[in-house]
């Protein structure tokens, strides 16, 4: 297998050339022709949201820099993003940047961490936002909270320090976690949620309209879900499994008033991949394989337990019944792990150093994350509904970014990716000025190959800022050694 046996989004010319390749997948994509930047563009409808109207349907999606400072502030590097998320002129900042509440649940030693002496400069940041942006008073923006759970490295770029809610039967040995590493115990994790709430109260302080409790990517809030061989209150059962948000959500509302809450979810995980290793070799990494597996595998929460490289959407609808009742209306959808599962959460045709080639064709990713948000919004019309993973689709975003919105689909089509590169996309959409194709993002996974191997995070090939910058011959030097070039 070539990186080149799928066919590049750049290569189709017109949007029926996309269309019709989408045919030949078999793929029902919405994908209009003309994209509208009148008053009565489907991108522009209003929508209100925590008490304000917003005027249009571009959001921006939580990342994690790998460029704070060790004491967890924001460095030149932060701001500097954060500025781009204010030009982007999307009017739903969600999350911002992930967060951890406490040390030792850094994903790395660098992310940003909300306390005492970091809370005025994270506030800072919300403030450069509000000033790039075209319509400063037109923002609701949030701050992701996070404990990163089996994938925490607070002390070093690259070593595990892994804490855990259950000995994973796939994920133990992929991650080599001691077998005899302890779990979190129940009065940990009520300690946890304590320092959750204490910081959720920094957020408030911040001026942020609502905190992100995070339960996505393999973090320890995703893991709750899957907790099923957990024994206790926090295991077992969905209602046990979904204590932690619960008791989250008494302690934010008791403690800080007034902060409204959303959750990013990843509402299906799939059996984690691997590069199959009959078909790697010395030149490439294989093409992605599911990990050998017993059934019924019930260890990722949304799969299919008899085939878990396929979906069940039942656990997602309930997951988000348990967020109605608790009066939550903004819910963020993403999928799987990109520790596991990279071809899942952000398709793409390039994989990141630690990953495998795409094991199908990445538009049928794309279409995957477009379909399980459209089933979860049309059995929840209220709820404020973000989905994710536009950015694969590169020419043809804004096309089918309007065609979702006006379809009913989703409310609000988040940008990850797609921010590091080409952040003004949501104005030049929007406005109807000519697109800059040229920025467009193209999934090399620089992004991704970048902190796995402790350097920071940016678009390297595409930002003139990191082309510049020290690290961009040491990625190349990484690159080239895992036969990425």
């Amino acid at each position: 297998m070539k990186f080149g046996d799928y066919p590049k989004v750049s290569s189709f010319k017109t949007t029926n050339d996309f269309k019709a390749y989408l045919s030949t997948l078999g793929l029902n994509m919405p994908c209009d022709e003309v994209v509208a930047s009148d008053g009565n563009a489907p991108l522009k409808r209003p929508i209100p949201v925590l008490g304000k109207t917003l005027t249009n349907r571009f959001a921006v999606l939580p990342m994690e820099g790998w460029d704070g400072l060790p004491d967890g502030r924001p460095s030149d590097n932060t701001r500097r993003r954060w500025q781009h998320f204010g030009q982007s002129g999307a009017q739903l900042i969600w999350g911002g940047e992930a967060v951890a509440v406490r040390p030792d649940g850094r994903a790395n030693p660098l992310q940003l961490m909300l306390n005492a002496s970091t809370e005025a400069e994270i506030a800072g940041l919300r403030d450069i936002l509000i000033a790039a942006h075209p319509d400063p008073t037109n923002l609701v923006i949030g701050l992701q909270l996070t404990h990163s759970g089996r994938f925490c490295r607070p002390n070093d770029k690259i070593r595990l320090e892994p804490k855990i809610l259950y000995h994973h039967p796939i994920l133990d040995r992929k991650f080599n976690t001691p077998p005899d590493l302890p779990v979190m115990t129940d009065g940990e994790i009520s300690q946890l949620i304590e320092d959750f709430v204490i910081a959720a109260k920094r957020v408030r302080n911040c001026g942020f309209d609502f905190v992100d409790l995070k339960h996505c990517h393999g973090y320890l809030g995703h893991e709750f879900l899957s907790a099923v061989h957990r024994p206790g209150r926090y295991g077992g059962s969905l209602e046990n499994r979904t204590r932690f948000l619960r008791e989250l959500v008494d302690g934010v509302r008791s403690e800080a008033p007034g902060l409204e809450i959303g959750v990013r979810v990843s509402a299906i995980d799939l059996i984690p991949f691997r590069p199959d290793p009959e078909l790697s070799n010395g030149t490439l990494l294989g093409p992605g394989t599911p990990e050998p597996f017993a059934a019924p595998y019930v260890d990722a929460f949304g799969a299919d337990p008899e085939d878990p490289a396929n979906w069940d959407i039942s656990q997602p609808l309930a997951f988000v019944d348990v967020m109605r009742g608790l009066g939550i209306k903004l819910l963020n959808i993403t999928l799987a792990s990109p520790y596991y599962n990279p071809h899942v959460t952000r398709p793409a045709l390039y994989p990141p150093s630690d990953g495998y080639l795409p094991p199908e064709e990445p538009l049928v990713g794309v279409m995957r994350l477009l379909e399980v948000a459209r089933q979860i919004k049309a059995a929840n019309p209220d709820m404020i509904c973000v989905g994710s993973g536009y950015t694969y689709l590169q020419d043809f975003l804004p096309n089918v970014a309007q065609a979702v919105v006006d379809q009913g689909w989703i409310d609000f089509v988040g940008l990850g990716r797609m921010m590091l590169s080409y952040p003004e996309l949501p104005r030049d959409v929007l406005e109807g000025r000519p697109m800059q194709h040229k920025r467009y993002c193209r999934t090399f996974s620089d992004c991704t190959t970048a902190p796995r191997n402790g350097m920071v995070s940016g678009c390297y090939p595409l930002d003139a800022f990191y082309k510049k910058s020290p690290e961009f011959r040491a990625l190349a030097a990484v690159k080239k050694a895992a036969k990425l070039t």
